[in-house]
């Protein structure tokens, strides 16, 4: 029988600007062995996040940076094959923060089981994950969003974006979303149920196109982008609405900051209220959005796409293609089948 290899992702140097291939190496070493009170997981599924771009920053944050010439973590879903510890067997399915690796080894601590009969288990990287607890949590909670109100979301195809249009229409609001690609608005109209979606790419009048979407103004704008999409935005905003700020992704590699929207003032003069939101804060609403969520998903009134990189050595592949728009919903890497 040949000699099992655990192969890691590292980061190989900090990225200046955009990322590329070579601020990253593939390393393989020997698979670790579970101690006394451990478990020794395969990866079977693993998640690339923009927050990851962040990381990779040596700078105070709200989580810490990466090291270079360590492996790099985050979501993952993976099957346990040796177990010492009580709390789980083999073949349990799990969730942990060891991703872009093929082997880890736990205690236990910050690992949970997941449910194979609920979903496929990769959607519990997505929406039944962290992103799906952010689209819940940013919008229900720090939007404050009230039933039949008037929402906007930029980034609407992704992983964040799709889930929070389908929970604003649950809740009977009117939903305008932006994406990039004339495919990603067909999935939002079609399968998301958007009432309103436009190319971001392809208009020089975004205002234009926000008036059209939503003529009576936006109570709510769930914010993953950044730049021009939040300037003409707070130009649409109705009294009081609320500005949740979930993402940047168009400025996470610019070299210097971009200086900030021109259209600040609509803050006083429409009296908004503007917040951004760190998932883990919300950690209290997790098993309320679970159950709502499982209720959703069984009554057909959640949707969701992924977009899968096959093997590990993709994983910096699917990682950059985040930042050329290629994901329509959650974008994944499959490192084993089983």
């Amino acid at each position: 029988m040949p000699k099992l290899v655990n192969r890691e992702i590292r980061l190989r140097s900090r990225p200046d600007g955009m990322p590329s291939a070579d601020n990253f190496e593939l390393v393989e070493g020997s698979v670790p062995e579970a101690k006394p009170g451990e478990i020794l997981v395969r990866n079977l599924w693993m998640s690339v996040d923009p927050y990851m771009r962040g990381r990779m920053i040596q700078r105070r944050s709200y989580v810490q940076a990466f090291e270079v010439g360590k492996v790099l973590e985050g979501g993952s879903i993976g099957v346990v094959v040796d177990s010492k510890n009580e709390r789980f067997a083999v073949g349990d399915h799990v969730l942990g923060m060891q991703g872009w690796r093929d082997y880890w080894t736990s205690d236990g601590r910050g690992v949970g089981k997941v449910n194979p009969q609920l979903a496929p288990v990769q959607a519990y990287l997505g929406v039944l994950g962290m992103p799906g607890l952010t689209a819940y949590a940013g919008l229900l909670k720090v939007g404050e969003l009230k039933d039949g109100e008037n929402v906007f979301v930029s980034g609407a195809a992704g992983a964040v974006g799709s889930l929070v249009c389908q929970i604003a229409k649950i809740k009977g609001c009117r939903v305008m979303g932006s994406a990039g690609s004339d495919d990603k608005l067909a999935w939002l109209r079609e399968e998301a149920g958007v009432d309103y979606a436009f190319n971001y790419k392809n208009t020089k009048a975004l205002g234009a196109e926000m008036s059209k979407g939503l003529p009576e103004g936006i109570d709510v704008y769930f914010e993953n982008v950044g730049g021009p999409q939040l300037e003409a935005a707070l130009l649409h905003m109705r009294d009081f609405g609320r500005v949740v700020v979930c993402g940047l992704i168009s400025q996470y590699n610019d070299a210097r900051p971009e200086p900030g929207p021109s259209t600040l003032g609509m803050v006083i003069l429409r009296r908004l209220r503007i917040q951004g939101f760190i998932v883990t804060d919300h950690a209290d609403l997790r098993e309320r959005f679970l159950s709502d969520m499982a209720g959703w998903i069984a009554a057909g009134k959640i949707r969701w796409k992924e977009t899968v990189y096959e093997g590990l050595e993709r994983a910096p592949d699917a990682f950059l293609g985040l930042f050329r728009g290629e994901n329509l919903g959650k974008m994944l890497v499959r490192i084993a089948e089983k």
